[in-house]
């Protein structure tokens, strides 16, 4: 077994210092209460850090300290996490050469098996690191072999937001069994599949509503580190980069949010936002769709950012007052807040999902923005499970989490 953990070169570490000086400054004189937004644009990471998809290897030393201690609510995540079928010893992979997705997963040829088995590669992982019992790593292994040996390609209407939900929850699994296992003889299979199946399919974004282009690019981002190819790195961050400010709204905008593609007309606007015509700071692009799919694009966001701060070019300054908003606007009807006529005409569908733990950790604890509304949803849901989607187990990984 070996354990890798590959620093920031000299470039990509001066570029962290960069963005920490601008931000600080920016912090300093700023006296409006908002968090500060910078304009930094930087090129993907020298050298990038490994494990360093979601969680690094200090988020995973923090996590697994905790567990041994028996600390709440790491211990209590912990244990939902493995009383879950995804840590199974015993699952079966069901890869398959072409998995079609239609709308809402209708045709359903292998789209639950692969998301499913995906986020089971990474949930026998991160139980790998805390019990440092081989077999978990050996059955993540082995799950993540048998789709590398057999999938060729996605198919039907809902191929790109299908790869970006399980291509999102590769990377992570694998960037935790190559760097702190190592013994896994077919991780350049691995690597292919990832370069040659996934990859094509979401680095090109998408001109859907807005969760399908930050889930494409979360796994775009991951399968970037995880290849260590700059090139898409930075193409996958110039689309996040103008996705963000086009999925959640701030008065700082103007009158209306900002265009994305194509939609820039006020009425071409107002119809993308299903139809919503009034605007308040952390609306999102999909609010009046349903909260359940909003939660989907701020998840996919927070883990965006997560990954560029662990890879020392931090986007969490830049997004931070849009994030903070989005996070507080929805939590507060989440959490039972009467809904105003002006909004989604005064009905809600609600069900965020288990989606706050990473960014409240980041803009709460680390940059003590004050999250009220936040806290409390955040606290009252714990320990966060998975939406067997994409996001699985964050409380244990990135609660109170200050690495």
């Amino acid at each position: 077994m070996s354990r890798r953990l590959v620093l920031l070169g000299a470039a990509g570490l001066a570029v962290a210092i960069a963005v920490a000086g601008a931000t600080y400054a920016s912090a300093a004189s700023s006296s409006s209460g908002r968090a500060p937004q910078v304009a930094a644009v930087a090129a993907a990471p020298a050298t990038f850090a490994h494990p360093g998809v979601l969680v690094s290897q200090a988020q995973l030393d923090f996590m697994r300290g905790k567990v041994q201690a028996g600390a709440q609510p790491w211990k209590a995540a912990y244990d939902q996490m493995m009383g879950s079928k995804y840590a199974s010893l015993t699952r079966t992979p069901k890869p398959r050469a072409t998995v079609e997705c239609g709308s809402y997963s209708n045709p359903n040829n292998g789209c639950t098996d692969e998301r499913e088995d995906a986020i089971a590669a990474y949930t026998l992982s991160l139980a790998w690191f805390v019990t440092r019992d081989s077999r978990y790593a050996a059955k993540a292994i082995a799950i993540m072999d048998a789709w590398s040996t057999t999938i060729k390609d996605h198919t039907n209407s809902n191929a790109p937001l299908q790869t970006g939900w399980a291509g999102s929850s590769w990377p992570r699994a694998a960037e935790i069994i190559r760097y702190t296992y190592g013994n896994w003889p077919n991780q350049a299979r691995f690597a292919t599949m990832l370069r040659t199946v996934y990859l094509p399919k979401v680095i090109g974004g998408s001109s859907s509503n807005g969760n399908w282009e930050l889930s494409m690019l979360e796994a775009a981002i991951g399968i970037s580190v995880f290849l260590e190819d700059r090139a898409s790195w930075d193409k996958a961050m110039a689309k996040f980069r103008a996705r963000v400010p086009a999925y959640i709204y701030l008065a700082t905008d103007g009158a209306y949010p900002k265009g994305i593609g194509s939609i820039d007309t006020k009425s071409e606007i107002i119809g993308y936002w299903q139809g919503q015509a009034t605007f308040a700071d952390g609306i999102a692009q999909e609010t009046c769709r349903d909260f359940t799919h909003t939660g989907y694009g701020i998840s996919a966001i927070s883990h965006i950012a997560e990954t560029t701060r662990i890879q020392g070019q931090d986007t969490y300054p830049e997004i931070a007052d849009r994030l903070r908003h989005a996070l507080g606007f929805h939590s507060k009807y989440q959490l039972g807040e009467n809904v105003p006529g002006w909004l989604c005409g005064g009905k809600l569908n609600l069900g965020l999902g288990p989606v706050t733990e990473v960014a409240f950790n980041a803009l709460h604890n680390r940059m003590g923005i004050a999250m009220t509304n936040t806290q409390r949803l955040t606290e009252q849901s714990r320990p966060a499970g998975s939406n067997n989607l994409f996001v699985a187990w964050e409380t244990l990984t990135h609660a109170d989490n200050p690495a």
